[in-house]
């Protein structure tokens, strides 16, 4: 690995306002489609709601009309259950043809349903005594069943068709000759003079200023509820932006730190100094390894090696600052600096060659080269902060970056598996927590010159791995 003079920059936006246009559009497509899966689910729950309230009221009917000629309108929610079924089975997120029709036939059964009168009823009675049971509010079962969906076109939709159903419904009733004129007018002679009492006793009476109240109400209705709907779905895309983004943070860092950092208020892009430790880790000889290689193998062990790389990092509370081919580099502090920050290093790197020895154990037996790793550790200050213009990057920017990633190149020349600076030996030392366990394969050296710094440095050395 060649000794890295450029700053060590990890790709992750600090400011989502300040994200290319690419970016956005991505997490903006992630939350679509999350919103699109919980369509479906709504749908589904939906569907359900609905056979649940058609249950209820196919209980409810016969107590209230414990005669012969309910079983009609028990008869009726069968169909509602089957539309119920049917728009399962076409409903889809988006705009579906089929799905809206079922809703118009659901919406077109129950102002039939409403107004005309029940065939097997005994006797007749007037159509106005249709409108005298408060059978409206059965349409607000259906619009609330509808908000399930998270489709505010949908609410809309049946507030609209709702109204202009219903409209007609009275209109049909309206026109109707249904000979009860004589009841009519011995309703009147019984009330006299009293007008109003008449439009409220009157048999016949569509009465058209109530049934106009019922739509307004409906829509006022159905607009608010589509409102929230609305306000639900941004709500969910928002949610959905932000756990795409809890998740690319969670490639990068430790669980613990994309917990604080989903907590924090401080914007990362503040520059500042901190202590921070630094690690290195390389694959020795995997130019030779790759050469003449299925690429498909190759890549293979890449990953695993990473994936194992990458867990102990986590486990450790350690930052992935970027993968470097067959290496990568991590630091221990940023983005915010701990109690424990080059103990944590330290143990993550003998965890590493733990790991390592674990996995050339397992590549034994199937006649794979064991991997042969170097590690490079070194704790100082560095410099933290956005970097950029269009495209903000948090850098981790110092002379121990580099320090670190000679230490790690030094391992060649010492026949050694890892070099930790004595300032991270040292500073271990020194944090709560630290045991002799710790430091009890390290070996001490003496002080190598390392280009960039005006002093030798102390160091110390573990050896290599089982093969």
């Amino acid at each position: 690995m060649s000794v890295v003079a450029e700053p060590a920059v990890f790709p992750i936006s600090s400011n989502r306002s300040n994200r290319q246009a690419g970016v956005q559009q991505d997490v903006e497509k992630f939350a679509e489609a999350a919103l699109a899966e919980n369509k479906r689910e709504g749908l589904w729950l939906a569907v359900r709601a609905r056979w649940v309230a058609l249950a209820v009221i196919a209980v409810m009917l016969p107590i209230l009309n414990p005669h012969w000629d309910v079983l009609y309108y028990i008869a009726s929610l069968g169909l509602f259950a089957a539309i119920g079924w049917a728009q399962l089975r076409v409903g889809k997120a988006g705009v579906s043809r089929p799905e809206l029709f079922l809703m118009f036939c659901d919406l077109a059964l129950m102002t039939f349903l409403v107004v005309v009168p029940n065939p097997f009823a005994p006797g007749g009675w007037p159509i106005g005594m249709q409108f005298r049971f408060n059978t409206f509010i059965y349409f607000f079962v259906l619009l609330s069943v509808a908000t399930l969906a998270y489709s505010w076109r949908t609410v809309i939709a049946m507030g609209t068709w709702t109204a202009g159903l219903w409209a007609a419904g009275v209109g049909w009733a309206w026109f109707q000759s249904d000979g009860y004129v004589a009841l009519a007018e011995r309703v009147r002679a019984a009330i006299g003079s009293d007008a109003r009492m008449f439009a409220v006793l009157d048999p016949t009476t569509i009465n058209i200023p109530a049934r106009f109240q019922e739509i307004v109400v409906f829509v006022i209705v159905a607009v608010t509820l589509a409102v929230a709907v609305r306000r639900s779905n941004a709500l969910l895309v928002s949610h959905a932006g932000i756990e795409r983004e809890r998740a690319n943070l969670a490639r990068y860092f430790s669980p613990n730190v994309v917990e604080q950092l989903s907590k924090n208020d401080e914007p990362l892009k503040q520059v500042r100094i901190e202590n921070v430790a630094v690690l290195f880790i390389d694959i020795v000889g995997f130019t030779a390894y790759a050469d003449g290689r299925n690429p498909a193998e190759v890549i293979a062990t890449l990953r695993l090696f990473h994936e194992r790389m990458e867990r102990e990092i986590f486990r450790h509370g350690g930052t992935l600052d970027k993968y470097l081919g067959d290496g990568l580099m991590a630091t221990f502090g940023t983005p915010f600096a701990g109690d424990c920050d080059a103990c944590n290093a330290l143990r993550c790197a003998q965890a590493m060659l733990d790991s390592v020895d674990e996995l050339n154990r397992e590549r034994k037996p199937r006649g794979e080269p064991p991997i042969r790793i170097s590690i490079g550790l070194h704790y100082g200050q560095v410099v933290l902060g956005d970097i950029g213009l269009n495209r903000l990057e948090f850098a981790v920017i110092g002379t121990t970056v580099n320090a670190a990633s000679r230490l790690e190149s030094l391992t060649r020349e010492l026949g050694c598996a890892m070099i930790a600076s004595d300032d991270l030996v040292q500073r271990a030392r020194a944090e709560a927590g630290s045991s002799n366990a710790d430091f009890a394969d390290l070996v001490p050296q003496s002080p190598q010159p390392i280009r960039g710094l005006e002093r030798p440095l102390g160091i110390w050395t573990r050896a290599g791995q089982v093969s």
